[in-house]
């Protein structure tokens, strides 16, 4: 049996009421909600005792992955495409989400079927892009349609290995009433794609358009549905493409993945710290590496620092790719227990390459930076720093201490300011290190060393 609902949908949040009212009683947004109706299957004992439940032993347990053929991509899921996985991309316009996926489908499409279906572009203009590319699918079927339900059925039919939806916010099914890119459409559209991966094993991947706060259009269950919620981050002008995972079922959070855009499409950058690392040939005050952990690897990353006797009533405090409230309590503990106070100077702080990286580990490097810059004192260009500060003044351990210290040899950095908790027994060959118990000491050993 069917009948007839009526409910009342919020366009900001996706929430369903009852009735009509004033206010969204999900998300609180005034005069949101709108009325939708349609058909509804009754649910009866009957059927839901047709359900047929899976012992956990009986059920094998499998890892299988597929190869986006993308080394920095394949890392960003967790080693690969999880069969049966339902994957969220977003990004801002133009960013490269379309020639990432293209180059993605092309490269699956050489040993197994794979569909691009696009509402946003014709067939003809995804083949240009992809001549222009120089990518050659042979089992790649391109689509333009914008009906659910005639997608899946091309996709069952052909039993494709990844389905690609550009995108999810123009696609419609019968299921819903309103247009497409509402929130009861990208919710009943992303649910039927959820079902339809499970059930037939195909990986899907979406496609979303993000608000001007960044985050993916429509309402947050759509980040709930899927398996894993990725987003594309670039400086404006900059060439390279940072990928990070902020969602996955079947991998690490937090991953990150660098890209190039180039003529030829996107390019993994093998080396992402050279993208981190552009300073200058002459060692200048105020600047110093630092080895940050984002994710799963290592990145040297240039911090600078600027202090200048403010010219104001209330010194300023600026900072970028660092929490601004850790600096303001690194200020104090230089003040307290280094001595170096700072009251009466604007402090500048910035992380070269765009990367906002928010681990404790930069603590450290960044108090060092500004001390060479109060003092006019450049650090060696071959000094590598890590560590958090207390609030006592102590240098306390980070993770992955070792780890950080074997990617700044193999960068070829040679002496290293660390905690002293973080120093290997045996040392490592070719690594002077340098480690310390408080801030005063850590401060003395990096500017013995720059003399």
């Amino acid at each position: 049996m069917a009948r007839n609902q009526t409910v009342y949908v919020c366009s900001a949040c996706g929430g369903e009421a009852p009735k009509w009212q004033g206010q969204c009683p999900h998300c609180q947004e005034w005069n949101s909600l709108g009325r939708f109706s349609g058909i509804r299957p009754e649910k009866s004992l009957a059927a839901a005792n047709e359900s047929i439940a899976v012992a956990l032993v009986a059920v094998p347990a499998s890892d299988q992955r597929l190869s986006l053929g993308v080394d920095e991509l394949d890392r960003v899921f967790g080693g690969g495409l999880t069969p049966g996985s339902v994957s969220l991309l977003g990004g801002e316009p133009g960013i490269g989400k379309s020639t990432l996926l293209l180059q993605v489908a092309a490269t699956m499409a050489g040993g197994r079927p794979v569909i691009y279906a696009s509402g946003e572009e014709s067939t003809d203009q995804i083949s240009q892009r992809a001549h222009r590319l120089g990518l050659r699918g042979e089992q790649l079927a391109l689509l333009c349609d914008n009906a659910l339900e005639s997608i899946l059925a091309l996709c069952q039919e052909r039993r494709a290995a990844l389905l690609v939806i550009d995108s999810i916010q123009t696609m419609a099914t019968a299921d819903a009433e309103s247009s497409p890119g509402s929130p009861q459409q990208l919710r009943e559209c992303t649910a039927a794609l959820v079902r339809f991966a499970k059930r037939s094993g195909t990986a899907v991947i979406i496609v979303g358009h993000v608000t001007k706060d960044g985050a993916i259009a429509g309402p947050k269950l759509l980040e709930h549905l899927v398996d894993t919620v990725l987003y594309f981050d670039a400086d404006a002008g900059s060439r390279y493409r940072m990928l990070r995972a902020t969602k996955n079922r079947f991998g690490p959070v937090n991953e990150l993945g660098f890209f190039a855009m180039s003529e030829t499409g996107l390019r993994e950058v093998k080396n992402p710290s050279a993208i981190f690392l552009s300073r200058s040939s002459q060692s200048v005050p105020g600047s110093l590496v630092m080895v940050a952990r984002d994710g799963g690897r290592p990145l040297l990353i240039e911090v600078q620092a600027l202090v200048d006797r403010t010219r104001f009533a209330a010194p300023r405090r600026v900072a970028q790719g660092v929490d601004a409230n850790r600096v303001a309590m690194l200020l104090a503990v230089m003040s307290r227990h280094a001595g170096i106070a700072l009251g009466e100077h604007d402090v500048y702080v910035n992380l070269v390459g765009g990367l906002t990286i928010a681990e404790t580990a930069t603590d450290l490097p960044l108090a060092l930076a500004l001390v060479s810059s109060l003092r006019g004192v450049a650090l060696p260009s071959t000094l590598v720093a890590f560590g958090e500060l207390g609030l006592t003044g102590e240098v306390r351990p980070v993770p992955y201490g070792e780890e950080r210290l074997r990617e700044l040899h193999k960068q070829g950095y040679r002496r290293a300011v660390l905690p002293r908790a973080n120093a290997p027994r045996g040392g490592i060959d070719g690594l002077e290190l340098l480690p310390a118990a408080t801030l005063a000491e850590a401060i003395e050993a990096a500017f013995q060393a720059s003399s």
